[in-house]
């Protein structure tokens, strides 16, 4: 272990930052002028197939698929890896410059909703789904849906860089966070041993937030080799639930929108309309210029 010794004041080093040091920085705001497209659906989202990103598109296509026709939508591809999130435009929409974002234009004043689970709720209190109206389920669902929100930066910010991406390998960093993530996969775990589903019997927004983060990891999904790693196996009861949320076909719709890694026929770069999901021509796999 290397010993490191903190200077009295802490100085930006912009080459220190591992794969992500090119979109990181210690302040906010916009970095360069542009504007939001909008498309003609009341629903614009600005995302990327990340794991906050793909909860929003799985619930947009959940919605749709019980049949709430107001929750059709465009999708617009944000490369947060080029620093699309730092465009005005955007920043406007969400100034933590972090996808996704949602702007409402059903009424005269469009309101913008940022933040993954707000999204979520903001959207099964607005269609009536996925969320019950009633406690104590909803505060039961609520609370999960509030853990993952918690939760996920450990998992991701945390372990994911460290393990996959940081620019050195840090046996005290990934020792700590690899003992949060299997803490976080027990509590998952045990939870799901005693219910179907997060919040109770029903499929609700605390899956839907949960499972692209969870199921990514114990499916072999994310950060390499990490399900391997982390004995990913040991959770039966989480990879029960991840295959029964992913065999979905909203969830199997909603993962491939804004993604543009992996096989080019689980990728839609941008989503307009529902017939993309059957044409996938080139105009739509590519973002719009």
């Amino acid at each position: 272990m290397t010993d490191y010794t903190p200077p009295k004041v802490w100085t930006w080093n912009k080459e220190n930052g591992g794969a992500f040091a090119n979109i990181n920085r210690p302040i906010a705001g916009a970095t360069h002028d542009k504007e939001l497209p909008v498309g003609k659906h009341p629903l614009q989202l600005y995302s990327l197939a990340t794991p906050n990103g793909v909860k929003v598109t799985v619930m947009l296509e959940e919605l749709l698929a019980l049949g709430h026709a107001g929750a059709e939508y465009d999708a617009w591809l944000i490369r947060i890896n080029q620093g699309d999130q730092f465009g005005s435009g955007f920043v406007a929409a969400n100034p933590n410059s972090k996808i996704p974002a949602l702007v409402d234009h059903s009424s005269d004043t469009p309101v913008r909703v940022f933040e993954s689970g707000a999204i979520l709720i903001y959207l099964a209190e607005k269609f009536g789904a996925f969320l019950p109206p009633d406690y104590p389920a909803r505060a039961e669902v609520l609370s999960w849906l509030m853990w993952q929100m918690g939760s996920a930066p450990f998992l991701g910010g945390g372990f994911g860089h460290f393990y996959a991406y940081a620019p050195t390998k840090i046996e005290y960093a990934i020792d700590r966070y690899a003992m949060e993530v299997k803490r976080q996969l027990d509590v998952l775990d045990r939870r799901l041993a005693e219910s179907e589903y997060l919040g109770g019997p029903d499929y609700t927004i605390a899956d839907i937030a949960a499972a692209p983060w969870y199921g990514a990891v114990v499916k072999g999904l994310a950060y390499g080799d990490a399900a391997e790693f982390l004995s990913a196996h040991e959770y039966k009861n989480v990879i029960r639930w991840t295959d029964q949320i992913f065999a979905r076909p909203a969830v199997q719709r909603g993962r491939m929108v804004n993604k543009v890694m992996g096989e080019p026929e689980t990728q839609l770069w941008e989503r307009h309309d529902a017939s993309d999901f059957e044409t996938k021509t080139q105009d739509k796999l590519a973002p719009a210029t």
